[in-house]
């Protein structure tokens, strides 16, 4: 039954997905080039390809394809992807600006398509008066009209498309450069007075690939060690991929500093990457993977559970295991990759929990459906007695885009009521 319900909803996406292009190859091709055009031609070979490589982009992956392959195609299949949602959203907008154009040309006569009557002439009583002058072929008006009406298809698509692709360019530009320093304090009202103002980074949604690689790892590791934080805390989504396609690209993480040490736990895509593989390649990297296990630091306990994607293979999250027997007196903080198991959290008298998995939304209005999902997007909310803190992550999932939700890394600095 759920591999049918399955199989339906992929059917249904995939004939929305053809319905739209067919809708934007009308707009944007038919209507703005004449019959036989080269550049008709190559807007329809592109409409054919660029949905062709994002479903590639999408799958070479799972399919255990080269990945010089899942590189090829990743970049312009991604990409696609992100500008297809906002050529999407300015082409409904567009739409009725388009009619309203098109409808007032209709009532306008077309100027010097149709002749006007001829002026009086004084002519002799004997002659025979002259035939009035034929109007215009019907050909000439046609044509013209033709002409207007392409005019306003390309100046409406245009200027639809340049949006669209201004977005995703801006987006992509906000990746690329890395994600920015966030800091936010959050008071405990179990932290003594000694750790006031203790600093975790938390990083997470790194997402190393295909498109985001070894610079991208660099560019972080530089972030968060300039903010000098006394713990690192990597909450999942690491990598989209295996340790041998993927190692290089995170080896930057064997230079991370703190003085209490990074710390990591898995999050939904390490479970399709291969999670054992990853949990010992951190290890490798010096990083310690927190798996339903708990650390006392000197002032409060530090708890990680494995990601709910874990329960397919048996090592889904344990609090229990992690937080059962522990000395509640003691401020606990716990790095779990998806908000939803906050309750969890509360029933187990955790203080802060540090999520991720969100990506605050990624692309504009992605929030709304990420709002459905989670109990937290972004940012830090309270339940019951504990705390929740929701990164927007490092990186990006599939398109390297992001329009709405900049990718942060955070400094959460702990404070003490006693102090």
């Amino acid at each position: 039954m759920t591999i049918l319900v399955f199989a339906l909803v992929a059917l249904a996406v995939c004939a929305l997905l053809v319905l739209v292009h067919r809708w934007l190859w009308i707009r944007l091709v038919r209507d703005t080039t004449a019959p036989g055009a080269l550049t008709r031609r190559i807007g329809t070979a592109l409409t054919i390809a660029l949905p062709l490589l994002s479903v590639a982009a999408l799958t070479t992956g799972r399919a255990g394809a080269p990945f010089w392959l899942q590189q090829t195609v990743a970049w312009p299949g991604y990409l696609w992807l992100a500008v297809l949602l906002y050529l999407t959203l300015t082409m409904l907008v567009a739409e009725p600006i388009r009619a309203l154009l098109l409808r007032r040309l209709a009532h306008r006569v077309p100027s010097g398509a149709v002749a006007g009557p001829p002026a009086p002439q004084t002519v002799p009583r004997a002659a025979a008066p002259e035939p009035a002058p034929e109007p215009a072929p019907e050909p000439a008006v046609m044509a013209l009209e033709l002409t207007r009406r392409r005019f306003v298809a390309r100046a409406v698509g245009g200027a639809a498309a340049a949006v669209a692709v201004g977005t995703v360019a801006t987006g992509t530009y906000g990746v690329l450069r890395g994600p920015s320093v966030r800091r936010v304090q959050v008071p405990l009202a179990k932290l003594p007075r000694a750790a006031h103002g203790f600093r975790i980074a938390v990083v997470s949604d790194v997402h190393l690939g295909p498109v985001l690689g070894r610079a991208h790892t660099q560019r972080i590791v530089d972030t968060v060690n300039r903010t000098q934080p006394d713990l690192i805390a990597i909450v999942g989504d690491l990598v989209d991929g295996s340790v041998p396609d993927l190692g290089p690209a995170a080896e930057p993480l064997r230079r991370l500093s703190a003085r209490h040490g990074s710390y990591f736990v898995t999050g939904n895509h390490e479970y399709f990457s291969g999670a054992q593989q990853w949990i010992d390649h951190v290890r490798e990297l010096g990083l310690n993977p927190l798996e339903n296990a708990r650390r006392a630091l000197p002032h409060f306990d530090l708890a990680g559970v494995n990601d709910i994607q874990g329960e397919l293979e048996g090592k889904g999250p344990d609090f229990q295991a992690a937080l059962g027997d522990r000395d509640r007196s003691r401020a606990a903080v716990l790095l779990a990759h998806q908000p939803v198991v906050i309750h969890d959290a509360v029933r187990h008298g955790v203080d802060l929990q540090l999520s991720g998995h969100t990506h605050g939304g990624q692309l504009w209005p992605g929030n709304y459906l990420a709002e459905l999902a989670n109990p937290t997007v972004a940012g830090l909310e309270r339940y019951g007695d504990t705390q929740l803190y929701v990164s927007r992550g490092a990186g990006a999932w599939g398109p390297p885009v992001r329009v709405g939700a900049p990718s942060d890394i955070t400094v959460v600095e702990l404070a003490s009521y006693q102090a």
